[in-house]
Order: structure tokens, then C-alpha cells, then sequence
């Protein structure tokens, strides 16, 4: 745990994508929300139910009143959230129920705010593959991204790789600071060297909170304390305002990192009942007590040596067991030299034990005092934990501002090694990315084998929509992606892999790629594209970027160029939202579309052909491509050569016959034409539905030629205005 308690309220889809991006490890429900759980997230959490009745306003509430010592919620921003006040009450319930009893460093409480962050739904976190896969072994964003100095800033990252930010001012402020940092490497190496220093301090300042720190935690988090105290004179620059804030703002908490140096051992044991914790000069009680338990062995090593000299007996030993404490050993040899004063304990086959009256004297002072240090050092150390849970609150906040300047520093370091650069933020609705590559795709090339960049523009006025065609691996499924992941990359603040990026703010990326069955919920690679595809058109914005990949593929030849027409259609005909597109497909016949929607473009990834063989040249060039090249990707895949032959056979015949794509793109011509004349009837405009009202409600039979043309010269100047 690292005490962190966050609030958030919202619809399934929004709940979705929460659960998506944190990736809970445990999810506290009611008993009789189980099945509809299940049916809207899937059955791969870990789940708790608990019965109702913590689940109303009023409990809820009151626990949370009751733990952070207030009297309202307003000053945590969350009194207008009645379901988060209520999941959030629950979450304290469940912890107190579960013998946490002592939950002191959940010291806040903040909300998620909705607005501030760019949506992701759960399609796109998986499609991009931004920190899981559903491949094995596969790479994802965060791995590339990732070279952060603590835990803390690991599971930051991964947090903003989940939540772009939407705001200009806070994108900028993020860039500005990795520039610095990518100005200053002497600074940003001196910076993570301290960083290293802080270990998780997140968890560690939670353990305490716990009372379950040991004392070499305890040690971990002076040397946390020195590390702070430097990293707020490294920040403390004039020239950095962002980095001045979070100087102004580090504690190193100096009182309790002296307390720590004086009360405990430089190199104390793991656990404390293992004794020697508390250093000496501490407590004159512990210091008294320890002369007596060390002091007393020593005196123990003088009276063997004593006893062995008064009774001739070299071999004589002093040992101690559970049984009867310490004793004198004698071998048979030396038996009859036994002083008579001697009580003999145990006879062994070769050897004899005995005790005296004076060793019981010392057994009992050395045993009474080791008890006594271990209860003493327990009392101290209990204290000391106490002590340094007072200081919970700005230590958190220390936590916080060093994984935010962890993962600002890593974004540094990942710019330099991978040649980013910082891309320009606008309010505008355009997307430039000139040179643009693929940032997990190009780290895991051959070596000597260099990506192959591309540029990217999408205007709402002009280039609305690209329709990418080329053959299967001519790297269209990479463009799109590497698109969304500039675009999220720019707006959590990290510089991008491209030569040059214009981004214009985005607040939601959709993505419909790859194919996958969900068939454990009985659902097709179809249904499944259907559903993800359903989900942007219902809820794309002016701002979204759409990524959509070979829609239509699982079904006909027919139904799949229907579909992908009419989706492309709908983007463009939107009234309210002129969404930027990349649209790869397959489907050729779609390069018609450009004949009557403006805003539509045909790109293509070109392929070259040499004696029968393809080579992919992976670049986006203007126009249309006619060829699939499918038998040519059979061919690489290992197909039996005599299986190619009669493909290519077949597809001859196939092409003379005309049966595919002639007639299919003349019928598209057709309804193409058909929905230009009928489009003014379809598009959701005030002024043409009033004209659609005006024709629907008149009655031709009774209209006179003159009220005929009146009512058509109303029509023109409706239309003229």
C-alpha cells in the first residue's frame, strides 16, 4: 500500500476504463452486484462481496468523517460525488473489517477528475499495447518508456500512460521541464543519482503508518531524508520555475532524520527482536542493562578460566541449553577431579555436567537483563515508529513530487537515448507529424535495420479522413498506431519519435485494430469489432482521433465494403464532431469515396515488385493502391508451393471474369451518386430539415401551380440565407 486513496465516479464506460488503467488487484463489491459485474467487466478480478448496508450515503460518510477528523468533505472536493462517497466510505469499511485497523498514513483523500484527463477506453489501452499485451513477451509503451529511477516513478508512469492530460498549460509545463533536463545532463544525472537514494518511499512512510517497518526501513528512510534534503537544492533553481515549485515544497523532515541518526544503529538487524537496534547513550536504563548481559558473558569466559586452573582440568567448558541454563563440562577423563561443591546435572556417555551456586547467580542476572533489553528496545522503537508517523503527511507529499520528478527526469533520459523530440502543443485541431516512427516497433529492429518514418497530416478542413490502403505487412496497422501513440505520448508530457510534431489537443483516441474472439462472453471476431467500432460512433467528439483498421473483415465481401463505406460516410457527414481519421482497409472500392467526399484522401503504403517478388518499402505515398499481394504474403508465410500455384490460377480466372471488384465498384459508384442527390436530405442541418418539414407537410394534389412556385422561391431563399 502506499496510502494513496483516490475517488472517482462515473458511467460503466468510464468505470471500465478505470479499472483498465489501474489494473486493481482486488475489487470490493456488493453481494448483489456480483452478476451484473461480471456480465459488464468480465470475470478476471479478484473480487470481494460485502453484504448492503455499508453501501448507503450516510455510513459512508460517517467513516470517512470519522478517519480524517472532519467535519464535511467539501475541502477534499468530493461533497458532490454521492457514489464515490459511498465507495470510498466502503473501501475504509472493508480495511477496517479486515484487521487494518491502523490506517493513519491514508492521510487525504482526492478525486479524479474526469475532465482533466484525454479518454482511453479499455479498446484503445489494449490495441495500443500502452502497459499490457495480450501477447506473451510482447513490449509494450512502458517498457520503452520506462528507465525511472524508484518504484514510485514506475507506477506513476504507468499512470500517465492511462491519463493524458488535455490541458495545454500542464502539457507544457511537463515538455518545459524535460527540455531542462535534457539541456542539463550534469544536473539530471546528479538528480537521479539522489532519487536512487529514496528507494520507495511511498510504501516505506505506509509500513510505518502500519507500525510494520523494521529497523533497517527505518535506516532507509534517514538515508531517504539526506536524499531529500539534497534533491531540494538541486531544484531550487531560479531558472526552472516548475522545478522551484517542487523545492519550495520537498520537506526533508530534519527533526525525525536526527532523531532516526541518534536513537538507531548504523547497521541494525532486520528484525528488532534480534537486540542491538537502539544505539547506545540512548536510554541509561538499556545502557546499564547491556553491561550486565555482555559484561556477564565475559565474566562467564574468567570463571571457566579460573575453574579450569583451580581443578587441573584443561578441557573444562561452560556452555548453556534450554534445559538447565549454564553449566560446567567434564570429560570422563577429568571426573574424579570434581570439586565436591559442584551439582552434578546430566551424565552423558562421555562427558559429565555440573552447576554451582555462582554461575546460577550470573545465569539469572545475564537472562534477566537480555529480557529486560528486549522489551526496553521494543518500548523505544514502538516509540520512535509513533514519533515518525506524525511526519506521515509531508513525507507522502515528498513521494509524490519525487515520482513526478523521477518520471520528468526518465522522459529526459528515454528523449536523448531514443532521439525524440519535443513536439509543439496548439488549441488548433491539426495534426502534423513529419518523420513519425513507431516508438516500441523501432527499439526491437535488427540491428542496422532503420525505421522507416512517416509523415502524418489530419485537418478537419481539409484532410478530415485518410484512407490508407497496401498490401497485408506493408506496415499499415503500425502507422495508425504509431500515430495514437505520438499523439499520447505529446500529451503526457514526453517528447515524441518523430522529426517534427504539431499536435493539436486531442481529447479522446479510439482505436479499432487487430482481430481478436471473445469467446469466452460467445462473441465473434465480428461482434467484437462491431461492439469496439459501435463504441466510437456513439461516443466520438470534435476533437477525437479514430484509428480504425480493416473494419469489415470478418464478415462477406459485401456486408465488410457496406460497413466501411458507411462508417466513413458517418465521419465525414458528422454534423457536430469532424473527427480525425486513419482509416486502413483493404477494401480498394473505398477509394471511391474521395469522388464525393471532400475531406476524404487515399494514401497508400507502397510495395515493389522484382521478378516475383514484393518488397515492402513500408512508405505512405498520396493515391489509391489497387493490389493486395495476398498469394505473395502466402507465399513468405511457407505456403506449399503447389497450394500458390493454383492460387494464382484461380485469381486469374477470377480477375478475367470480372466477378469482384468492376462490379462492385460500379454498384458503389451507383449508391454513391444516389447518396449525393439524397444527402441534403440526410444531413442533420436546421435549415434543411425545415425544408424537409415544409415537403413532407405539403399536399401535392391540392397545390395550385402558383402556390407551386411561391413555395419553391420560399425553398431558394431558405436556402441562399
Amino acid at each position: 500500500s502506499t496510502g494513496e486513496f483516490l475517488v472517482a465516479q462515473g458511467s460503466v464506460t468510464y468505470i471500465d476504463k478505470l479499472l483498465q488503467g489501474f489494473k486493481p488487484t482486488e475489487v470490493i463489491l456488493s453481494k448483489k452486484q456480483s452478476k451484473d459485474f461480471v456480465e459488464q467487466f468480465g470475470s478476471h478480478y479478484y473480487t470481494y462481496f460485502l453484504d448492503e448496508w455499508p453501501y448507503t450515503g450516510d455510513y459512508a460518510t460517517e467513516t470517512l468523517l470519522k478517519h480524517f477528523e472532519v467535519s464535511s468533505m467539501k475541502g477534499f472536493g468530493v461533497d458532490r460525488m454521492p457514489t464515490g462517497i459511498v465507495a470510498a466510505g466502503v473501501a475504509l469499511h472493508y480495511l477496517n473489517e479486515t484487521e487494518h485497523r491502523n490506517l493513519q498514513h491514508i492521510s487525504t483523500l482526492s478525486r479524479i477528475e474526469e475532465d482533466r484527463f484525454m479518454w482511453l477506453d479499455r479498446f484503445t489501452i489494449r490495441n495500443l499495447e500502452l502497459i499490457g499485451s495480450l501477447n506473451e513477451n510482447a513490449v509494450t509503451l512502458s517498457d520503452v518508456l520506462d528507465h525511472t529511477s524508484s518504484p514510485m516513478g514506475a507506477r506513476l508512469l504507468k499512470r500517465w500512460i492511462v491519463m493524458p492530460l488535455k490541458d495545454k498549460k500542464s502539457i507544457q509545463e511537463r515538455l518545459n521541464v524535460v527540455d531542462f533536463f535534457v539541456a542539463d545532463r550534469n544536473l539530471r544525472d546528479e538528480l537521479i543519482g539522489q532519487i536512487k537514494q529514496v528507494g520507495d518511499l511511498e510504501r516505506l512512510i505506509s509500513k510505518i503508518g502500519l507500525q510494520k517497518a523494521n529497523p533497517r526501513e527505518i535506516v532507509q528512510l534517514k538515508r531517504a531524508l539526506y536524499a531529500i534534503e539534497k534533491l531540494k537544492e538541486l531544484t531550487d533553481r531560479k531558472d526552472a520555475t516548475a522545478l522551484q515549485t517542487i523545492s519550495e515544497q520537498l520537506d526533508a523532515c530534519t527533526v525525525i532524520r536526527e532523531r532516526i541518526e541518534l536513537q538507531v544503529q548504523a547497521e541494525p538487524p532486520v528484525a528488532i527482536n534480534k537486540g542491538s537496534v537502539i544505539a547506545d547513550g540512548v536510554d541509561p536504563e538499556l545502557d546499564r542493562l547491556r553491561k550486565i548481559a555482555f559484561g556477564g558473558k565475559d565474566y562467564l569466559l574468567e570463571i571457566q578460566k579460573r575453574e579450569a586452573e583451580l581443578t587441573g582440568i584443561p578441557s573444562l567448558k561452560i556452555a548453556f541449553n534450554n534445559v538447565f541454563g549454564y553449566y560446567l563440562e567434564v570429560t570422563n577423563t577429568h571426573r574424579d577431579k570434581v570439586p565436591t561443591t559442584w551439582i552434578r546435572k546430566q551424565t552423558l556417555v562421555n562427558a559429565e555436567r555440573y552447576i554451582t551456586e555462582e554461575l546460577k547467580e550470573y545465569e539469572e542476572q545475564i537472562l534477566g537483563a537480555e529480557e529486560k533489553i528486549q522489551a526496553l528496545e521494543n518500548r523505544l522503537y514502538a516509540e520512535l515508529l509513533l514519533s515518525i508517523a506524525e511526519y506521515i503527511k509531508p513525507i507522502q507529499l515528498d513521494a509524490q513530487l519525487i515520482a513526478k520528478l523521477d518520471v520528468l527526469l526518465n522522459f529526459a533520459v528515454v528523449a536523448e537515448k531514443n532521439y525524440y523530440v519535443k513536439p509543439e502543443i496548439s488549441e488548433s485541431k491539426i495534426l502534423d507529424i513529419k518523420g513519425g516512427r513507431h516508438p516500441v516497433i523501432e527499439r526491437n529492429l535488427p540491428i542496422g535495420e532503420d525505421y522507416i518514418t512517416n509523415d502524418t497530416f489530419l485537418d478537419p478542413k481539409t484532410q478530415q479522413i485518410i484512407i490508407i490502403t497496401g498490401p497485408n505487412m506493408a506496415g499499415k496497422s503500425a502507422l495508425l498506431r504509431q500515430t495514437g501513440l505520438i499523439v499520447l505520448m505529446a500529451q503526457i508530457g514526453c517528447f515524441v519519435p518523430a522529426k517534427e510534431a504539431k499536435i493539436g489537443l486531442v481529447d479522446k483516441i479510439f482505436t479499432r485494430v487487430g482481430a481478436s474472439d471473445n469467446l469466452s462472453s460467445g462473441e465473434s471476431t465480428f461482434m467484437v469489432e462491431m461492439n469496439e467500432t459501435a463504441s466510437i460512433m456513439n461516443n466520438l467528439s470534435d476533437r477525437s482521433l479514430i484509428l480504425l483498421d480493416e473494419i469489415g473483415r470478418g464478415t462477406s465481401t459485401y456486408d465488410g465494403i457496406s460497413i466501411a463505406w458507411a462508417i466513413a460516410e458517418f465521419l465525414h457527414n458528422h454534423p457536430a464532431a469532424k473527427a480525425k481519421t486513419l482509416f486502413a482497409t483493404h477494401y480498394h472500392e473505398l477509394n471511391e469515396l474521395t469522388t464525393s467526399l471532400d475531406r476524404i484522401k487515399n494514401y497508400n503504403v507502397t510495395v515493389k515488385e522484382v521478378n516475383n517478388k514484393v518488397i515492402f518499402l513500408r512508405k505512405l505515398v498520396p493515391g489509391g493502391s489497387e493490389h493486395s499481394f495476398g498469394i505473395h504474403v502466402a507465399k513468405l508465410a511457407g505456403m506449399p508451393q503447389k497450394l500458390l500455384n493454383r492460387a494464382n490460377q484461380i485469381l486469374k480466372r477470377l480477375e478475367q471474369e470480372r466477378t469482384g471488384g468492376e462490379q462492385i465498384k460500379d454498384s458503389m459508384r451507383k449508391i454513391q451518386k444516389q447518396a449525393y442527390q439524397l444527402q441534403m436530405f440526410s444531413i442533420d442541418d436546421p435549415v434543411l430539415n425545415k425544408i424537409r418539414d415544409m415537403l413532407n407537410n405539403l399536399d401535392v394534389n391540392s397545390l395550385t401551380p402558383v402556390e407551386a412556385l411561391m413555395k419553391l422561391d420560399e425553398i431558394q431563399r431558405l436556402l441562399k440565407n
